[in-house]
């Protein structure tokens, strides 16, 4: 079969290293793709946001499915654009994308299903949400209600930066968002919890614990993650049920009471509490960089899985995860998530012996002249899989300081709470 990939992230280069590996591989494009995707699949430069020029690539190329890594052409609705076109492609359409592109339309959806979720306002207008502010309890959790590359939420100690924050993103600092949610902070510890989904079904497609702030310990900004690892300890079976039964069921039934069966990668990012789960937010597609460590663990083939779930059959497959634990460490440019460092030359990199237990995901490079260079915040995915976390987490530190990139750094703590819990 010949497969597209679009995107140009660590996530989709994780994707592309997956598919590879199946026999029924005939040839695999990724649209734009980087230096990482273009060692493994065709690169092919093209806008993602230009739906026409992206389907007359798939036509050229002859391509029977599509997979949609990132988030803002889903929002955009290309999967309605490629399905008018009768292509087979796995996502979901413009409007169960809303689950990730709207605050407001997911927290209502819990609202009226009895999903759990921390109490909320959405506000458009200043002097309401002052008001709502000026009678709220902190820490309060400000988030713009549409995109903003995991860059749009902040968890304010008072109520004046929650003021700030608000009047920020009312004012138009995130393009995607004319609206802002207010919600309760809630205590507890956060988990990724993933699932393909078909029209009639869902299957668990792993778990994984993201690292969001800048500075080790979790402190500094939100950014777009500066590692994860999987599997998550903190998911038992008992609490895979209830997120089941609470979360992940109910919320792919309202979507089809809306006549919109959601369909493709579904990632709730969770709070556990006392045992109980929460749901914080959905993400349409798989998490980056979640997504790195759980393709190093997945042992189904990928092409097989993403086959059938085009076909509504998931429920007959059965997928299988290897016992490790991986992890994935992101190597910024200096100065991210503000003004980074970009064009800068990756030196060193084939001093990593890559293989089954040890993978670079490449995020925002491009090469020249054989040369690899940054152009992005968040660069290179340095992946290991171990017996242990902290063996996994050693390894990876290990092919980071091989690489030795001078404009760059890192977050050495990714998984302290799990490895200091032990």
């Amino acid at each position: 079969m010949n497969l597209a990939v679009i995107g140009s992230g660590g996530r989709e280069h994780a994707i592309c290293y997956k598919l590879k590996q199946s026999p029924k591989i005939k040839k695999l494009i990724c649209i734009p793709g980087n230096a990482g995707t273009q060692k493994i699949a065709q690169n092919i430069k093209e806008d993602i946001s230009n739906f026409e020029a992206i389907y007359q690539i798939i036509k050229a190329q002859k391509i029977d499915i599509v997979v949609v890594g990132p988030e803002h052409p889903l929002v955009q609705g290309i999967v309605d654009y490629l399905n008018k076109k009768k292509i087979r492609v796995f996502g979901p359409d413009r409007f169960a994308s809303q689950l990730e592109g709207s605050k407001s339309f997911m927290k209502n959806l819990c609202k009226k299903n009895n999903i759990p979720t921390a109490n909320f306002a959405t506000f458009d207008n200043i002097n309401e949400a002052n008001n709502f502010i000026k009678k709220a309890k902190v820490p309060l959790v400000v988030k713009a209600d549409g995109l903003a590359s995991g860059k749009g939420v902040s968890i304010c100690k008072s109520k004046q930066e929650a003021l700030k924050n608000t009047k920020e993103i009312l004012e138009g600092k995130f393009k995607s968002s004319n609206k802002v949610v207010l919600e309760e902070y809630l205590e507890g510890e956060e988990l990724s919890y993933f699932a393909i989904v078909d029209d009639n079904s869902f299957l668990f497609f792993g778990s994984a614990q993201d690292h969001k702030r800048v500075g080790e310990k979790d402190t500094g900004p939100n950014t777009g993650g500066m590692g994860a690892y999987s599997p998550a300890p903190l998911l038992t079976n008992e609490l895979e049920t209830k997120i089941k039964k609470k979360i992940i069921e109910p919320t792919l039934k309202a979507m089809k009471n809306l006549g919109h069966p959601y369909k493709g990668f579904l990632y709730a990012g969770l709070m556990i509490n006392k045992g109980e789960p929460y749901l914080i937010e959905y993400n349409i597609r798989m998490g980056d960089p979640e997504c790195q460590v759980l393709m190093m663990r997945l042992e189904t083939d990928l092409l097989e899985i993403i086959d059938h779930a085009t076909k509504n059959k998931i429920n007959n497959l059965k997928i299988e995860w290897n016992k490790k634990n991986s992890i994935t460490i992101v190597l910024c440019a200096k100065g991210y998530p503000f003004d980074y460092i970009k064009d800068s030359e990756i030196k060193n990199l084939s001093n990593i012996i890559m293989d089954k237990n040890n993978q670079i995901f490449h995020a925002g490079t491009y090469e020249i002249n054989n040369r690899t260079y940054s152009n992005s915040g968040r660069v290179l995915n340095i992946t290991s899989s171990s017996e242990s976390l902290i063996e996994a987490r050693n390894m990876s530190l290990s092919n980071i300081d091989k690489i030795n990139w001078s404009d760059g750094f890192c977050r050495r703590d990714i998984g302290w709470r799990a490895i200091e819990n032990k």
